[in-house]
């Protein structure tokens, strides 16, 4: 007996019609795509070498020599955020990675499995939620010293659950659905039907959440790096900038304004891609169109 995944029938070319006709989608789309090539245009060329110190340029107003100025030891900022917005995006992929790698098979196996596996899961998973990521990197802090692997493990650490909970509340939308109960009655065991029909028809949930996670990834690694839990100086990063800034604001603002616009641009970026998914995939919009 072959089973029926429950997915969207439409072709390809419909859904990247329909993208193309979503202004959310477009814009985030954008935005995102050019912050990804700066990060990795970091990789090869920045206007200037983020670890040399200049003392006789610093603090200089934007102009064509710097065009976003210069910080107090005569950095180039603009160089400066391009390095950061790879470490940023690094920390924020890698850590939505290890959330989604752990929290969705735990949510699908809980709601796969129920009773008190299902409840004792769940319960774990409120106990990790009641740490934010701040307060994790803190304690992960004073264990193995501050940096960028310490603050990946707090915010992986923080995502777990949040997967956890949307792979289980889909999943268990799923379980009673007619095709779940004929792949049972073919003899299909619970990791087979997780596997292939519960996690295809959650991925469209999974990506949107994951867009989402990532944002506040950005705004997490940014916080952190802000309270020095972050990557360590002389590596650049958006929240440790923001935190050398917070003395000069009267005398050099664009010390601020400009890392601050970085992570502004792309948490907005990323939260209108993700709106924008979810509206193409809605399965709403489908029955409309």
């Amino acid at each position: 007996m072959t089973m029926r995944i429950d997915l969207p029938e439409e072709t390809l070319g419909w859904v990247l019609a329909k993208a193309f006709r979503n202004r959310s989608f477009l814009i985030g789309f954008v935005i995102t795509l050019l912050v990804a090539a700066v990060a990795l245009l970091s990789f090869i060329w920045t206007p200037y070498d983020v670890t040399k110190l200049v003392i006789a340029d610093k603090t200089q107003a934007p102009s064509w020599t710097h065009w976003f100025g210069t910080d107090h030891f005569g950095r180039d900022i603009l160089s400066m955020i391009m390095v950061g917005a790879r470490n940023s995006i690094a920390v924020a992929l890698v850590a939505v990675g290890i959330g989604m790698g752990v929290g969705v098979p735990l949510g699908a196996f809980a709601a796969a499995r129920g009773g008190m596996a299902d409840e004792a899961l769940m319960r774990v998973n409120d106990l990790v939620f009641a740490f934010p990521a701040l307060l994790s990197a803190i304690m992960i802090t004073a264990i193995f010293g501050p940096g960028a692997v310490n603050a990946i493990i707090a915010i992986g650490i923080f995502n777990i659950p949040v997967f956890a909970r949307v792979a289980r509340a889909g999943a268990l939308a799923i379980w009673p659905r007619e095709f779940i109960l004929a792949a049972r009655a073919a003899g299909k065991g619970m990791s087979e039907i997780t596997v292939e029909h519960i996690l295809p028809n959650i991925a469209t949930l999974l990506l949107v959440q994951g867009t989402i996670q990532f944002a506040l990834g950005i705004l997490a690694e940014a916080g952190l790096s802000y309270v020095g839990l972050g990557a360590q100086p002389p590596m650049p990063s958006w929240g440790r900038m923001l935190f050398d800034a917070q003395t000069r604001m009267v005398t050099a603002p664009w010390m601020a304004i400009f890392p601050g616009m970085a992570i502004v641009i792309t948490v907005l970026g990323l939260n209108l891609l993700g709106d924008g998914i979810a509206d193409i995939l809605d399965p709403k919009s489908r029955r409309q169109r």
